[in-house]
This record gives structure tokens, sequence and C-alpha cells, in this order.
């Protein structure tokens, strides 16, 4: 088990987390290293082996640092990258350029032309105007780039609107509308610096039903058959994006990869018999999936403030700035003190963190151990959007990041100091 309790004290992939919080302070991003590596396994035995001419490429925006890159290489997945800093990033860890694909709905052409040098595997293309660009920036540089139409295919799923994004009124993809659609596809098909792969679709996120992405399906394969029809073009690929939920708390039914993946592969395949047509190869993005459960944040306690008949607030070292997502979207974690970790659960309290806002909350009525100033607070499953949505706000330098495997533990990312949050800014002179 990657997660453990032996002597009264919380252990993560073989390591003691106050032992963690001890060594490398608080707050403090742990991942497992052997909890990651699980669910890439798992996403080869299921789907990668399990069918051919399939790829997965780990949504970075989850997690990205040069040693999540460096695992990912390791296990055989591809890359799913949303900006010039995560592709920098990815170009820094020596990444195969092949392996990537660039996503997000609003290039830079900065970031389309570090794209297209590196030589990346695909672009998904996401707005109209978008196409012009590449074919520019590969005219002047004498390349061609492998594309996809990321489609809006007009589904709600279930979940929280802020991450829901296949519905039609949505900032992201190309709407469906004939006059729109076809015309764009088009011009891919006919463009001298641009090879048109397929389409791609994405419904959201933290999703446990599989019903929204089945219907995205069908939409994105009439559009395949569309494609061929009008313009005798069958497409070589289809990125059917991720979205697989995890377990935040007991309330999450989390399933396996193979209850999205085999319905729809099964499909798929269906699909391309009656067409007469070869199987588009299937490209997947799991993202939170991989990372959201291998992560957990640990914090000190300090001032406790008992509101008698109202509420006991326990406040820790951290919060909204390194996780947004409770004040963000109301997303809900479950906690543990984790010096603690085997007493009795006999105290409901509310875990606020430090920042100057009342929104400032992490867990709000938490059953936990009787806490004191100086406890170790561990909050799980989150490995997914805490690292890569932190903040300096209210001037809070950024928490460090840890590996761990097997009892042992690295550091993959410095804690920020002071003088480094502040090394960008400058006083003009006449302020001096």
């Amino acid at each position: 088990m990657i997660t453990e309790i032996k002597t009264n004290t919380l252990y993560f992939d073989g390591c003691n987390t106050v032992e963690l919080a001890e060594e490398y302070g608080t707050p403090l991003y742990v991942m497992s290293e052997t909890a990651i590596v699980e669910r890439c396994r798992e996403i080869r035995e299921t789907f990668l082996s399990k069918y051919e001419r399939t790829r997965a490429a780990y949504a970075a925006k989850a997690f990205l640092t040069l040693s999540m890159c460096k695992i990912i290489e390791r296990e055989g997945l591809c890359m799913d990258v949303v900006s010039g800093g995560e592709l920098y990033t990815a170009i820094k860890a020596g990444f195969p350029a092949e392996k990537i694909e660039l996503n997000g709905n609003n290039k830079s052409v900065e970031e389309l032309a570090l794209a297209i040098d590196y030589g990346i595997g695909r672009i998904i293309v996401d707005g109209l105007d978008e196409l012009k660009l590449i074919e520019e920036i590969c005219r002047e540089k004498g390349k061609k780039a492998n594309i996809l139409y990321r489609i809006t295919p007009g589904v709600k799923s279930d979940s929280h609107d802020y991450i829901v994004t296949g519905k039609k009124d949505s900032k992201f993809g190309i709407p469906l509308d004939d006059e729109v659609i076809f015309p764009a596809v088009e011009q891919a098909v006919n463009s001298e610096h641009a090879n048109f792969m397929g389409f791609h679709f994405h419904v959201g996120s933290q999703l446990h039903n599989n019903e929204s992405h089945l219907k995205a399906l069908e939409t994105a394969l009439k559009l395949i058959k569309d494609t061929k029809d009008r313009f005798n073009y069958v497409t070589p690929e289809l990125n059917i994006g991720g979205g697989f939920g995890i377990r935040y708390t007991d309330a999450d039914d989390k399933k396996p990869y193979s209850y999205f993946l085999d319905p729809m592969m099964e499909r798929i395949e269906e699909f391309s018999r009656e067409l007469n047509i070869t199987r588009p190869e299937v490209v997947i993005e799991p993202g939170r999936s991989i990372v959201g459960e291998a992560g957990i944040t640990l914090y000190t306690v300090g001032t406790i403030k008992d509101i008698k008949g109202i509420r006991k607030y326990v406040s820790v070292d951290g919060g909204m700035t390194d996780n947004i997502r409770p004040a963000l979207y109301q997303a809900v974690y479950e906690g543990v003190i984790a010096n603690k970790a085997d007493e009795p659960k006999n105290e409901l309290v509310t875990i606020c963190g430090k920042c100057c806002e009342s929104g400032d909350v992490l867990i709000r009525d938490a059953k936990t151990a009787e806490p004191e100033r100086g406890d170790i607070l561990a909050i799980f499953s989150t490995g997914a959007y805490n690292y890569t949505m932190a903040s300096n706000y209210n001037k809070n330098p950024l928490p460090a990041t840890v590996l761990v495997k097997d009892g042992k533990s690295e550091i993959i990312v410095k804690r920020q100091d002071y003088e480094h949050m502040t090394a960008n800014e400058v006083i003009p002179e006449y302020l001096k």
C-alpha cells in the first residue's frame, strides 16, 4: 500500500511523513513515484498493450516538472502540453519531440514556432485562424506540421462548470456547424504545410460516468464519416481526450481506465468495419488520473480558534496559495493529522490557510484527532493541479516538492525563498 499507518504515524510510499516535514519543511508537496508508475502501467496493460495503434499522452498541466518528464518518458507515454512553458520544460528534460502534442485555445506565434522548430508530433488546432498561423510558420521554416482539429462535441458532463469543456458554449474547440467545420476541414485536407491527422475532443475533467465520452465519440465518428463522404479523405487518427476521475473522498466512485476505454474502442472498431476503413489510431490524454492520488501535501498546524457553538478553525502554514481548488470550485478533500494517525477522530474542525481571504479554507467540517499547534497535517490526493496552480498570493513562497519511493525521498522542486520570489521586480531610477 502507498499509504499506511505505523506507530500512530502516517507513512507514504514507505516514508515517515512527520520526518519528511522535519527534513524538508512545510508546506510540502510529496509525490509517490510508485503510485505514478502503477497508473502508467495500468494504462499500458488495459489500453496500449490491449489495442494496436494506440497512444497515451500524459496531460502535463496536471503536474509537470523535469523529473516528471523523465518518469513519463521511461514509462513509454507521450506528453500533451498546453503552453510554451510546458513545452520548454519537456524540451529541457530531453523529452522526445515526436511524442509531444501541443494543445491550447490561444497559442501564440512564439509557442507555435517553438513547437515547429522542435519538431513535435502533433499540434491540436483549436481555432479557425490557427491553421493559417501554422502554415505561415511552416512556410518560412520549410517544414510541415501534423495537426488535428479540436472539436466541440456539444455534450454536457457531470462535473463542475469550470472543468467541463465539451459543451457547445465553451472557449475550447471548433463548433460543429456545417458552415464552420467543413470549410476548415477542406482547408486542412488541402494544406501544403500541414498533415491533417484527424479530430480531437475532451469532454471535461474528474468524470466518473462514461456517458459524455460515448456521446462525444458518436459526434466525432459522424464527422469522420462526413469527412470521408465530402472530401474522400479518411482521417488516420482520433484523440478522445481524458477526464477520468479519481478518488478525493469516499463520495467519489472511481472507475478503472477500462470502464471508459473498452466501450469506446469497441464502438470505434465497429464503426471502422461498417465504413470499411482502417481503424484510426486512438489517443488518450490522462493527467489527473495518473498523478492525483499519487500526491499528498503536508502542513504544520498553527493557530487554533474554537468559536463556541459555531466552528473550530485549525490554521495551517499553507492554503489557497498551494491548493486553490477548494476556493476556485469547491473541491473537497480528506486529511489526517500525520503524527496522530491512529487516534480517534472525535474533533470536527475546519482546516483553513494563512492567506488574507475568508475563502481560504482547505477542508470544511473535517473529522480529526484533537489538533495542537505543531502537529503535521496531511491532505490526500493533491498530486494534480496543486503544484501547477500554486501562486505567490500574499507574497507566500511556493512549497518544495519531494519524490518518494520505497522509503527514500529526493527533492525535485526546491522551496522558493523571498529573494527568488522578488528576483524579477525592478525599482525605476526615479523611485530610488
